[in-house]
This record gives structure tokens, C-alpha cells and sequence, in this order.
């Protein structure tokens, strides 16, 4: 699909861009829109298995409007990053904030979601910040930096949750919140590596389930 008619102009490509024949006219393509075509083709073929040209026919702008908008790949790449980030992020504190009587709940309505999502992903195409981190994590401190962020902020909003269902008497109030907020972050990072690999749905299910027995188990 075309996002925008690109209009007609001389450039030079290099360290940076040079608009030949005038100076760069307004933006006329929606900026979100190009984003998410972008994000579609990091998450389906990752990082290094996706070309500028990849992204230029899956949005329909030009190589050098890319250039122009966003830099180059790993300019565009940590834009896409970010923003799923934010996206992740903001997602877990709608379905988790609330009430302390029904945070038991709202606990296990995300973690059963986030396993349903990762069981019915016939794709395997696995979560972007975790596909993000596996391939660029090691070598690019912006990444390493911005997953960091998220897993913060997840295991704060899941703390947050146990600590009032454990007010409420819902959750077994010996294990420190933190350290229960600490093991679902990893049981759920975990679902979503395995469904990844390809496990079998149901083993997903039941992996969710039983973490969320042995946290509900009161003292």
C-alpha cells in the first residue's frame, strides 16, 4: 500500500542528504502509518534480515524520503523500538491498574492474555523487544539501554499488582512482591521465548496457569 505520492526531487546519498534541486518540502505522508509498516518488517524478518528497500516497498516512500524523515536503518529501527516499548508498556499498566479487590484478577487476565497471544502466533514471529534484544542487545547500548527501561517499568506495574492483591488477601503475602513480580516477568518472558521456538500451544496454557497457582498460594 502507498502511504503518500512521493513528489519528484534530486538527492544525494552519503553521510548525510542533500536535496539538490530545492530545499525539503513538508512532510506529505502520515508519519505513524510509515512506522507501522516499518515495525511489520522488523518484526517479521528482525533487524539484519530487513532492507531499507524492504521497508521503502512495504510503505511505498522512497529511499530517499526514508533518509530524509528517519536517518538511516538503525535510525528507523530505534524509532520502531521505542515506540513498541512505550507500547508494551503502557498496555500492561491499562490491564493492571486498579482496585486492590480486583487485582487478583486483573493479574491473571494479563498473564492468561499475554499466553493466549503467544499460543495463537501460528507465525512464530515472538515479541519484538524480545526478537530486539537477541539480535542487538549485545552491541548496541541504545537497545541494551531501552529493553532495560521496559523490563523496569514491567516488573514495577507487575509489583504494584501483587503488592495490592496481596493486601486484599488474594496472593500469598510471605514472598516479598517484588520477588513474585520478579518470577511472573520471567515466567512470561519465557512463554514468549518459548512460542517462539514453536511449543505447543496447550504447554503454553498450562505454564501460565501454574505459575499464577503457586502465586496465588497464601501462607
Amino acid at each position: 500500500m502507498t502511504l503518500w505520492t512521493e513528489p519528484p526531487f534530486t538527492f544525494c546519498t552519503g553521510a548525510s542528504i542533500t536535496y539538490a534541486s530545492r530545499m525539503a518540502r513538508p512532510r506529505k505522508f502520515q508519519e505513524q502509518a510509515v512506522l507501522d509498516a516499518a515495525q511489520r518488517e522488523f518484526w517479521s524478518t528482525g533487524y539484519r534480515g530487513t532492507s531499507i528497500d524492504d521497508i521503502a516497498t512495504a510503505t511505498g516512500l522512497g529511499k530517499g524520503s526514508l533518509y530524509g524523515a528517519f536517518g538511516d536503518k538503525h535510525q528507523l529501527f530505534l524509532r520502531v523500538f521505542d515506540r513498541y516499548c512505550s507500547a508494551v508498556t503502557a498496555q500492561a499498566r491499562h490491564a493492571l491498574s486498579g482496585p486492590d479487590e480486583d487485582a487478583a484478577a486483573r493479574l491473571k487476565s494479563y498473564v492468561g492474555q499475554v499466553a493466549d497471544d503467544t499460543a495463537s502466533d501460528a507465525q512464530h514471529r515472538g515479541c519484538l523487544l524480545a526478537k530486539g534484544v537477541a539480535e542487538l542487545a549485545e552491541h548496541d547500548p541504545t537497545v541494551l539501554t531501552r529493553s532495560q527501561q521496559t523490563f523496569a517499568a514491567l516488573e514495577e506495574v507487575l509489583t504494584e499488582t501483587v503488592s495490592a492483591a496481596q493486601r486484599h488477601g488474594d496472593v500469598d503475602s510471605t514472598p516479598a512482591a517484588a520477588d513474585l513480580a520478579l518470577l511472573l516477568l520471567a515466567v512470561l518472558r519465557g512463554i514468549e521465548a518459548l512460542g517462539k521456538a514453536g511449543e505447543d500451544p496447550d504447554r503454553i496454557t498450562r505454564i501460565a496457569a501454574t505459575a499464577l497457582a503457586v502465586t496465588a498460594r497464601r501462607a
